[in-house]
């Protein structure tokens, strides 16, 4: 009996129609098995990679049906005798996606210098989206994903450019709850501040959220602090921040889309549920937990009641909607931008640093730093043109005009 082997098979050459059915036709003559199989087409040019199972004995004739078919497409080949097909052993896979506004390609060299000197290699490179921001998906291999993650995240700050680093594998495709900040990650604004504002104290109340933000205080007692500011407010300014709120560019399209996707979303705030539950429903978003300001005979009182929302409880709230809705807190994400945010993005499968103060980037799993929140769609592997293909299927209009920061109500 003749030993079996594996023959790779390289087509390239201008794209057209039927090249694979072509190919596979001929090879259908002969008896040899498909081991793998990948075809990649950039701008018009296509590259078909077919490892086959076949005997020694007739390898020859192969390669004369698969030479006569290039010959007829007038494309090229390369038939490599002995390939072995890739094994799953040694570290796992990684997904390592870049975002950048723009990506230059010293960005693209230092990046791929870095994976090469940690031992690691680039198995395949496509871009996934062009629009706010462009990003590409490095697939790699031989390299612990923790040690690059930490790596890359250095180079991110360096660059200037958002680097993701994620395991490849089943986890990463299972990912259904999304649980979001809304201060400053949602929204643009802090609730707290257009309050203040109302209140004519609203210098004051900033600088205390600045330091909460940074954690140089206390979150429960900064809140403490400022809703204090409050007391004595007429009910009815509540409203009049509700309409001043302007959302993040992408929000829309980040909840419509992973909504469409089967995505549970929620939000946890430390702001106030009077405020964010008419935005939660406008978007459709799934549970709010948040703080409540207490109200008597139609003004505020200057304190909060309940269960306080502060950085134990935003955690406590990504625990609970995870088992409400039975995803692991490993399949789960998070997103925020403060100190007060941090356990909850470290407790979760993906901690995403939005915009985001120093040490918080620091901690999290990964930062973005462009003021666009559908970018968190490219770091799940969705890519644009899958974005553009769902909104087309709701009626959206899906061209892109210009984003306008100062948009009240409306973003990509």
């Amino acid at each position: 009996m003749s030993r079996t082997g594996t023959l790779l098979i390289i087509l390239s050459g201008r794209d057209r129609p039927g090249v694979t059915a072509e190919l596979f036709t001929a090879l259908s003559q002969h008896p040899v098995t498909v081991a793998d199989m990948e075809q990649i087409i950039v701008r018009g040019r296509l590259m078909l990679a077919v490892l086959i199972g076949v005997e020694a004995g007739v390898v020859p004739e192969v390669e004369r049906s698969v030479s006569s078919v290039a010959d007829s497409l007038g494309m090229d080949v390369e038939i490599v005798p002995g390939a072995t097909e890739e094994r799953e052993d040694g570290p796992p896979r990684a997904h390592i996606t870049v975002l950048g506004a723009p990506l230059r390609p010293d960005h693209v060299a230092r990046l791929a210098e870095t994976i090469s000197s940690h031992g690691g290699n680039i198995d395949r490179i496509r871009r996934i989206a062009d629009y706010p921001v462009t990003a590409v998906v490095f697939e790699g291999s031989g390299v612990m994903v923790e040690h690059l993650r930490h790596t890359l995240g250095r180079l991110s700050v360096e660059l200037g450019v958002d680097i993701a680093v994620q395991e490849a594998g089943l986890t990463r495709r299972g990912q259904r709850l999304i649980v979001m900040d809304v201060d400053s990650t949602l929204i643009q604004d802090e609730v707290i501040d257009l309050l203040a504002h109302k209140a004519g104290r609203g210098d004051e109340v900033a600088a205390i959220t600045e330091s909460a933000m940074r954690g140089d205080i206390d979150f429960a007692e900064s809140l403490r602090q400022r809703v204090a500011t409050l007391a004595g407010l007429s009910e009815s300014v509540i409203a009049d921040v509700q309409s001043a709120i302007r959302l993040t560019p992408g929000a829309r399209t980040l909840i419509r889309t992973l909504k469409s996707l089967g995505f549970h979303v929620c939000l946890v705030s430390g702001g106030f549920h009077q405020v964010i539950d008419p935005l939660a429903a406008e978007l459709g978003v799934d549970r709010v937990r948040a703080n409540v300001l207490e109200i008597a005979n139609g003004t505020l009182t200057g304190r909060v009641t309940g269960e306080l929302i502060d950085r134990i409880g935003k955690r406590r709230a990504l625990e609970d909607f995870a088992a409400e809705f039975s995803v692991p807190l490993s399949q789960a994400i998070a997103v925020g931008d403060g100190a007060n945010d941090l356990d909850m993005l470290s407790a979760a499968g993906l901690g995403v640093a939005f915009n985001a103060k120093p040490a918080v980037r620091a901690a999290a799993h990964t930062s973005l730093s462009r003021p666009y929140l559908d970018s968190i769609l490219f770091l799940l592997g969705v890519t644009r043109a899958e974005v553009e293909a769902a909104d087309r299927e709701l009626g959206i209009d899906v061209r892109r005009p210009e984003i306008e920061l100062a948009d009240t109500r409306h973003d990509s």
